[in-house]
């Protein structure tokens, strides 16, 4: 177990039992336009072992630690299997016992529908509140100091021989051993003293130890229970929001139902959800599983002569059969899960677009194709008995559109698409024919520079088809514009965000686009500045879907559509100071 720390914000506990094979990103989050208040967590997470990444994010941390803990669930369980395979000893044995998990998870395929109708795909609230006990300990593990004291000394008379008679030396030996014994008595008296008073200083610094750690433990302890509390009350807060009908919470709960469904490994999720409160629809765009994720193997066997495990596995026949099959049972399992979560009453009608992502074999690049799609209302799905339907046929009566063959990945047009138009956007306003070679970009207005922008990636997008718009202007480094690129490689949404900056750059900002690309669910994010970026940014951006244009890639890219400008910012630092206007 691992606990994970966002700063100031909170923080959330790895549960996994190979914490050593999980490689863990910061706790990051995305803050609202004030800073008040944080609109979303996001964390990267991989599984070094079994090559797997994923980017959780969720607008409450109570939601993110429920979606990380299914997820380290659903890896341990991976990893465990990964294991198995690896450290097979048994031969036969393991063969066997390899055949039978193969033919499990063939024969589940044709469950998938059959599955959802035995759970309750309703969201229990309860079980998102985190209800575990301090871990208080019972007692300080420090041992309290102890002293030993030295033996008293005592006075043995001394032994008076007869000569010593004779001779008169027994007074000056009697008064020898006197003062040896005194002499000895106040030097154990002295030890005796030293001896204390180190002693009580050990205890007094033992006590003060011991005081800490209790009332450190204490704090923690409140700490604890107060975020708690705050998570709690969380939960309540969105449950109540989603059965007021609030968009954004119907989407979080929807999410949640979906992460919540069990497809035993089958397929790792990806779906993106969109809600309309005033015709109560929900639009779901699903990552349907391709045929080489999908089980293909049917038996194990141990070759004796070499010591190996020779897998055989089904037709492509069967492949494209088992495809097609586990397509329209996620469709109509996905379909049902949200209409018996929806106690509410939030939902009155589904779109499912199910998508797959494959190598076309003519051209070897990967594209992403809507293979099938159907739009259903709650009446006329809930008067379905699934547990008797033929899954394709159903699909079929539904006046679902798909290919004869979805084996065939033949792109279909879906009944309704998903949205990109997004309510944020204004009309755009035309500023580039007031610039010229004159013009310092530094020193312009915020709105202009960012209409600018817009302007300068519309132009770049045009000759693909694309589209750019703008957002409601802000000045606080949100979404400023996105961009629709229809390119099937490079494609998707993006979001630009632009900063008319005087200084440098830093990696806040470039955390910022990060958090709201995936916020955004955009394939990429472009951050165009007029300044430049320090080290620690682009050291952040490496590797990530992001884009950092400087001052000197913004002039460049004017020149390439024929246009001119300057960038001062010298001048513009000046200026906007002598405005009271300057920007970082």
């Amino acid at each position: 177990m691992g606990e994970l720390s966002g700063g100031n914000m909170t923080s959330i506990t790895i549960h996994s039992n190979n914490l050593s094979n999980i490689a863990i990103g910061e706790l990051n989050a995305k803050w609202s336009a004030r800073g008040d208040r944080i609109l979303r967590y996001y964390i990267d997470v991989r599984h070094k072992k079994l090559n797997l990444h994923k980017e959780v994010s969720a607008p409450e941390i109570f939601i993110l630690q429920s979606k990380m803990d299914a997820l380290m669930a659903s890896w341990d369980e991976k990893y465990e299997q990964f294991t198995k395979k690896q450290n097979v000893l048994s031969g036969h044995a393991a063969a066997e016992d390899l055949t039978a998990d193969a033919i499990a998870k063939l024969d589940s395929i044709g469950r998938i529908l059959a599955h959802t109708l035995k759970v309750d795909d309703r969201v229990d609230w309860e079980s998102l509140k985190d209800k575990s006990k301090y871990d208080f300990p019972k007692s300080f593990d420090r041992q309290k100091p102890t002293t030993t004291a030295e033996t008293k000394p005592t006075y043995t008379e001394p032994k008076i021989g007869f000569f010593d008679l004779i001779f008169g030396r027994k007074s000056k030996i009697i008064a020898e051993a006197e003062a040896a014994f005194h002499t000895a008595t106040r030097s154990w008296e002295e030890r005796e003293r030293e001896r204390e008073v180190k002693h009580t200083k050990a205890v007094a610094t033992w006590e003060k130890i011991q005081k800490a750690f209790w009332d450190d433990h204490l704090a923690k302890k409140a700490a604890f229970e107060e975020e708690q509390a705050a998570s709690h009350a969380e939960v309540e807060r969105l449950k109540s929001e989603v059965a007021q009908g609030s968009e954004d919470a119907v989407i979080e709960h929807a999410s949640l139902v979906l992460e919540a469904s069990n497809y035993h490994e089958l397929f790792e999720k990806s779906y993106l959800v969109q809600y309309h409160r005033d015709n109560r629809l929900i639009k779901i765009a699903y990552d349907l599983p391709s045929m080489d994720v999908l089980p293909s193997i049917k038996a194990v066997k141990f070759v004796k002569a070499t010591g190996e495990l020779k897998e055989s596995y089904i037709t492509e026949r069967e492949k494209k059969a088992n495809f097609e099959s586990a397509s329209y049972q996620i469709c109509l399992r996905t379909i049902h899960e949200l209409f018996e979560a929806d106690e509410s009453g939030n939902i009155d009608s589904i779109l499912f677009n199910g998508f797959v992502s494959f190598v076309d074999p003519a051209k070897g690049i990967e594209q992403r194709s809507c293979l099938l799609s159907v739009l259903i209302d709650k009446a006329t799905f809930s008067a379905i008995d699934l547990s008797r339907v033929d899954p394709k046929a159903c699909f079929k009566s539904l006046k679902g559109v798909s290919a004869a063959s979805l084996a065939s990945l033949a792109a279909i047009p879906p009944v309704m698409e998903m949205d990109t138009e997004d309510r944020r956007f204004i009309e755009a306003r035309e500023v580039g024919s007031g610039i010229d070679g004159g013009t310092n970009l530094a020193s312009i207005s915020w709105e202009d520079f960012e209409h600018l922008v817009r302007e300068l990636f519309e132009r770049e997008f045009a000759s693909r088809g694309g589209e750019v718009k703008i957002t409601q202007a802000s000045s606080d480094g949100g979404v400023d514009a996105v961009a629709f690129d229809p390119d099937p490689i490079t494609g998707g949404k993006i979001v630009i965000q632009a900063k008319r900056y005087t200084r440098t750059v830093g990696v806040s900002a470039v955390r910022d686009l990060y958090g709201t690309v995936m916020n955004e669910g955009a394939s990429r994010g472009i951050l165009v500045t007029t300044a430049d970026y320090g080290p620690d940014a682009y050291s952040f951006a490496n590797g990530k879907p992001l884009t950092l244009m400087n001052g000197a890639n913004l002039l460049h890219m004017m020149q390439r559509h024929g246009q001119k400008a300057k960038i001062d910012l010298k001048e513009a630092r000046e200026l906007l100071h002598a405005s009271g206007t300057e920007k970082s």
